[in-house]
């Protein structure tokens, strides 16, 4: 099994989580999203732990590899935006770019954010 991670599924990770860890276990290959990325470092500017999770973050940005976000990328992200506002069921902006990387590369996301689940053609793996 592949993922992708969810932001709060690289927070979990990073403050250790043990039961996203076990799921993880399960995991032959975990990846990152750029739009994660950067809801994460924006979450971390503002806390007193600033430098340790920057340090962590970096650590964890060496062994898990990053999707682009491509012309393809954004063709799924207005599929997707599309089929949502349609449905009237919209989530997040930052969000809909994740599902688009998901639904691109065929990969389910790794996320407690249940509005994933109103995307069509990607699964949300829960812990």
């Amino acid at each position: 099994m592949e993922v992708i991670l969810d932001t709060n599924a690289l927070s979990a990770l990073l403050d250790g989580d043990p039961a996203i860890r076990g799921v993880l276990e399960q995991a032959g290959m975990i990846y990152l999203s750029p739009v994660v990325l950067g809801k994460y470092r924006f979450g971390i500017l503002a806390s007193r732990y600033r430098s340790q999770y920057e340090q962590e973050l970096a650590r964890m940005e060496m062994e898990v590899p990053a999707l682009p976000l491509d012309e393809v990328t954004a063709s799924h992200y207005a599929e997707i935006r599309q089929e949502l506002k349609s449905a009237g069921s919209p989530i997040p902006w930052h969000d809909l770019w994740i599902a688009a990387q998901c639904r691109q590369h065929l990969l389910p996301i790794l996320s407690r954010d249940a509005h994933f689940d109103q995307v069509k053609g990607i699964t949300r793996i829960g812990w």
